[in-house]
């Protein structure tokens, strides 16, 4: 399949129609649909309705947005009025909202033709897309293996060729982490840089919505879309849409990039390890000075992390509860019967369990132990950070300690798969922004992904070292099958 930038060239040129190109995704959407597991429903009537809008605005000569007709899919946490959106849960089930998010208005005012949604872990809570209620995102690499989570469909679907574009949400690595197993890029973007607006809730401090696609232009075309201001949601600080001009020359003789060595001594593997080597080295060849540091409290993110997020979760989800918001059992004779009932009906064992160790966390005598404590750890991130790019203007590192394991293999061992977070949860803990690249594969042909990590409101800055590293390798341009584009 073509990028999306190269789709909506075609457009303009007349050499495709945004009707045959949407057909051509809705039928391999159709076709690959057991063996990803990725989407989770398609609006084909809605997606070929708004194809022909398009198409005939196209036809008039009308000067579009440079992702026009480009076909898209987002998440199942992002509102889609009309289209049932549940979080890959039972507890929504039958839920249609009445209104879309922000990203998705923004969306089809540019001309982006949204054809369903993406499968995940359930309200975003896992890191595997194993924990949803409709079955698991399979790998397109290899179909034994996970996608990586929570927005292992957005991933899957663009790296097995059913759509261009998808967008994710990134709460702690998120959107990255399956970038990484699936061999595609992504952006997580500020905290503050795109409306949550319509974003069903995880963890609210957090949370963050951004594109995934092939290659770093498409990702960020995308974001120019969907970031800016917005008078719904006091966090978005954002105050105007990002701009990220012309394609860099290829060199890098003005960048210095901070290598955590510490990420790379225990715990990861070493083909992981040699390809982020490897792309640090290939910085270096084009110019950009590398220096390795020293990451701190490295021990204390994966545990101040879960500790902040369960508790806005179990504050979150606690609006579920068979009366307001979410399933009504039919198994319930007194009120709080049907409050026990309807959550443990509808909410699956992981989201269960960081609920419950949420409201341990905020509970008289354990909130200053457990949660102020996580508190002031953050804080101490933050600063970390705010010295590191005192020093450098971004930081290369892993994404993953691995590449994607076999399904089943760690969703009974939460510790386990809770450890695969360590390279990518501090990011949100202090709001940063972060451009997920392929780098590489391992002996199993499975793709190694790495990071490039920047102060807040750097986008810019990380998107043309992206495009750097793209325009001196190929790794964003295999495909499952042994397929290039």
């Amino acid at each position: 399949m073509l990028g999306a930038l190269e789709l909506s060239n075609a457009f303009k040129a007349k050499k495709l129609s945004v009707t045959e190109v949407t057909v051509s995704c809705l039928s391999r959407i159709e076709k690959d649909g057991e063996r990803l597991n990725a989407f989770l429903r398609v609006s084909r009537e809605r997606a070929l309705a708004k194809a022909a809008e398009v198409q005939a605005k196209f036809n008039a000569g009308k000067n579009l947005s440079p992702l026009a007709g480009v076909p898209i899919a987002v998440k199942d946490n992002i509102s889609t009025a009309g289209i049932e959106t549940r979080c890959a849960s039972k507890m929504l089930e039958g839920y249609t909202p009445v209104f879309n998010a922000t990203v998705v208005d923004r969306l089809e005012k540019a001309g982006l033709i949204v054809v369903g949604k993406l499968n995940m872990d359930e309200f975003a809570m896992g890191g595997s897309s194993e924990t949803g209620a409709f079955g698991a995102v399979k790998n397109p690499w290899d179909s034994s293996r996970v996608a990586g989570g929570s927005s292992g469909g957005s991933a899957a679907a663009v790296a097995g060729g059913e759509i261009p574009l998808a967008l994710g949400s990134d709460t702690g690595g998120s959107i990255r982490q399956p970038c990484a197993f699936c061999g595609v890029m992504g952006i997580k973007p500020t905290y503050g840089a795109v409306s949550r607006y319509g974003l069903i809730a995880y963890a609210s401090s957090l949370d963050q919505i951004g594109p995934i696609g092939y290659n770093i232009e498409d990702c960020a075309a995308l974001l120019s879309i969907i970031s800016g201001p917005d008078d719904m949601d006091g966090t978005c600080v954002i105050d105007r849409p990002f701009d990220f001009g012309e394609v860099t020359d290829g060199h890098a003789e003005s960048i210095k990039i901070g290598l955590p060595a510490n990420y790379l001594i225990n715990g990861i593997d070493a083909e992981v390890r040699r390809a982020v080597l490897s792309a640090a080295r290939e910085f270096e060849r084009a110019g950009a000075a590398v220096e390795e540091f020293e990451m701190p409290l490295m021990d204390c993110v994966v545990p101040a992390y879960y500790i902040i997020a369960c508790a806005e979760a179990s504050s979150n989800l606690a609006r579920y509860d068979g009366l307001k918001y979410g399933r009504r059992s039919a198994d319930a004779d007194t009120l709080s019967e049907l409050y026990r009932a309807s959550r443990s009906e509808g909410f699956g064992l992981e989201v269960k369990r960081r609920i419950m160790l949420g409201s341990f966390v905020l509970s008289s005598g354990h909130y200053d132990a457990y949660y102020q404590k996580a508190l002031r750890i953050r804080a101490l991130i933050k600063e970390a950070y705010d010295a590191l790019f005192g020093r450098f203007d971004m930081i290369l590192s892993p994404v993953t300690p691995t590449t994607a394991y076999k399904l089943g293999e760690n969703i009974g061992d939460p510790m386990k798969m809770y450890m695969g977070d360590i390279y990518t949860v501090s990011v949100n803990l202090a709001g940063l922004p972060a451009v997920s690249l392929p780098c590489g594969f391992d002996g199993n042909g499975l793709p190694i992904g790495f990071q490039l990590i920047g102060d807040a409101f750097s986008e810019k800055k990380l998107v043309n070292a992206a495009r750097i590293y793209q325009n001196r390798t190929d790794f964003h341009r295999s495909r499952p099958g042994g397929k290039g584009v």
